[in-house]
């Protein structure tokens, strides 16, 4: 269940819940209506456009942030159709590199992409799923085995985070390691 929120161009803040598809369209229709909507919109209008605008951006995870709901990615790798295999062959074997690339495929998978994850996201659903990987452990492995799976939305900075999503190349080699056609590099 997706969710975002609003603010009219009369104040009214609005939280919205539903299918990230839902979401999306209601997002464009209240972020490009409000500066097409008549008198006075002007500075208010552009305002409540850029509020929109960054609520999409960040995702379908909550009033327009970019902190992504891990419980909820946890939740969808644990329920998944799939979880028996992902037990199976990546939470049950020691790859490192499927293990770090597992968050960022149920992201791409299930949740269409919206967001990246950072290392110590990624590091916090993997201790949570009971397979822990230190997050400069995490962060290792994706600027090092795992980074031709991996495309980071920025040039990696000492004490910045960077947000990485799971490239073409990444979501085919994840899906068939859960498949079981492949053990991994």
């Amino acid at each position: 269940m997706a969710k975002a929120s609003i603010e009219l161009p009369n104040g009214t803040s609005v939280i919205i819940e539903g299918t990230p598809e839902e979401v999306r369209k209601l997002l464009e229709y209240y972020g490009a209506g409000s500066s097409e909507r008549g008198a006075g919109a002007g500075a208010a209008g552009k305002k409540t456009g850029e509020k929109a605008k960054k609520a999409t951006t960040g995702g379908a995870t909550g009033p327009a942030t970019d902190q992504p709901n891990l419980a909820e990615i946890i939740n969808l790798i644990r329920n998944s159709d799939e979880a028996e295999k992902i037990e199976t062959n990546i939470l049950d074997r020691t790859s490192q590199v499927n293990r770090v690339l597992l968050p960022l495929y149920v992201v791409h998978e299930e949740l269409g992409a919206a967001y990246g994850l950072t290392s110590g996201e990624i590091s916090k659903i993997t201790t949570n799923l009971g397979i822990p990987v230190q997050s400069p452990n995490v962060s290792n492995t994706l600027s090092g085995t795992a980074s031709r799976y991996v495309m980071p939305d920025k040039v990696r900075k000492k004490g910045q985070p960077v947000r990485y999503k799971l490239s073409r190349r990444g979501v085919k080699y994840l899906a068939s390691v859960i498949k079981g056609t492949e053990d991994g590099e």
